[in-house]
Parts: structure tokens; sequence; C-alpha cells
């Protein structure tokens, strides 16, 4: 395997599937499997997920919420799909912790780093949820967070493209896709990537971001055994 410790991004949206919110148990057994055959390979995985698909703090406070209120409503929401996917994984066998950085102790036990990194050790799937415990944060900035406190060797950006376009494929035809970029190019370019703050975080610490199509059965395993699958953001 080309990495040997990975920190999975994964979007709340992405567990929807062809529904208009919530969570799909097909979508979820889908990533259950492809996160599996990673692990049978002996790749550590910690995974930290969005939850736009139930509440989105940006939108909540677009329509007049409290910020800080509508970002703690969303960090809750990243537990409950912590919870959801923790329960996939243990049904395909796979053993997982869920951290929060929000205090809820009788769900999910609380972030610490030392003990996240002994359930990496020992072969567990740990997902980090309540993104960076603080409002204003994206999950994205919880992602490169995590990873750079876990020594992770890259992150991988599970979406529902294949990789970084010079505009958006789904509205542009005529978009071209990277396989490589650096980091001054996807700001140069003024490339969406991540939000700005997770992005400039993750160059400052030197730690690739690889975006790839994680709907595609088998991506995962690809990218980790490191095939050119996606783009690769790196210095």
């Amino acid at each position: 395997m080309e990495y040997k410790r990975i920190l999975l991004k994964l979007s709340g949206e992405a567990l929807m599937g062809d529904r208009q919110y919530g969570i799909d148990p097909k979508r979820l057994a889908e990533y259950a499997h492809e996160i599996k055959q990673i692990t049978e390979k002996g790749v550590q995985v910690a995974i930290v997920i969005g939850g736009g698909n139930i509440f989105r703090g940006v939108a909540g406070a677009s329509k007049g919420m409290d910020r800080v209120q509508a970002d703690h409503m969303g960090m809750l929401a990243t537990v409950i799909n912590g919870l959801a996917l923790q329960s996939a994984l243990e049904d395909a066998e796979i053993p997982t912790r869920l951290q929060s950085a929000v205090k809820i102790n009788e769900v999910a036990e609380p972030f610490i780093r030392r003990r996240a990194m002994r359930h990496l050790e020992k072969g567990r799937v740990v997902i980090f949820g309540g993104g960076t415990g603080n409002p204003y944060f994206t999950t994205d900035s919880a992602a490169v967070l995590r990873a750079i406190e876990i020594n992770a060797d890259v992150i991988l950006k599970g979406t529902r493209v294949d990789g970084i376009y010079t505009s958006d494929p789904e509205k542009n035809a005529d978009a071209t896709k990277f396989d490589f970029i650096s980091f001054d190019d996807v700001l140069r370019k003024g490339l969406k990537v991540m939000d700005t703050t997770a992005f400039t975080l993750s160059q400052e610490n030197e730690l690739p971001i690889i975006v790839f199509d994680m709907n595609k059965a088998g991506n995962l395993l690809r990218v980790v055994s490191g095939e050119s699958i996606g783009t690769q953001v790196n210095l």
C-alpha cells in the first residue's frame, strides 16, 4: 500500500445517496465495504464526515439564525452521521470508535489524540465527529486538523466528482481535469478544493490531498494502492 495511515473526508451529502435528505442505508453499506477492503490490507483509517445532509450551519445563519447556534447544530449533525457510519462499519465486522470534539459521553468518546492513535495502531477505524468543536470552522478544517494531529500520510477527499476541474464539470462540459496540481496553482486559479482555512493549513503542514470519486466501486483501494486516481494536490 502506498499509504499506511489515511484521513478520509466524506461530505454529509454523500450519505444521502439518491435521497433528497437524510441517510441512505445502501450508500452506508457501500462505503463500509470500500473501507473494509483497505483495512484488510493493513491501512489505518480515520474518517471525518460532514453534516450537510441533516443541517448546515451556514445555511441556518443565512436564514436569520444565530451563527454560533447554527454551527453547534451542524456539529451535532456530524455526530449523527458518525453514529450511522459506525453502525454500518460494525455490521461489516470492522472494529470502530467514534470520537467527538463536543462532549457527548453517552454516545461517543471525547477526542483524545493519544487514544485515537492507539485505536488506529490496533486496527480500529476512528470516526471524528463534532467538527473541531468550535463554531465558524468547517468539517474540512476539522479533517485537516485531525489528519495533522494523528500524523496521517494523506487526506483523501471522497466526492461524487472524479477530481479537480478547471470549472464545475456538472455545469460545464468543456471543463478539463487536473491529474496533479500544486497548492499554489489551486489558490492562483481560484479552484474550490476545500475552504481557504483548511487548504492553507494543509499547505503549511505539507499534507497532500487527493480528491477522487468515492462512489465508484474499488476507487478507495486503488487510491491507497498508489494508482493515479482523481487529482493529487501537493507541493
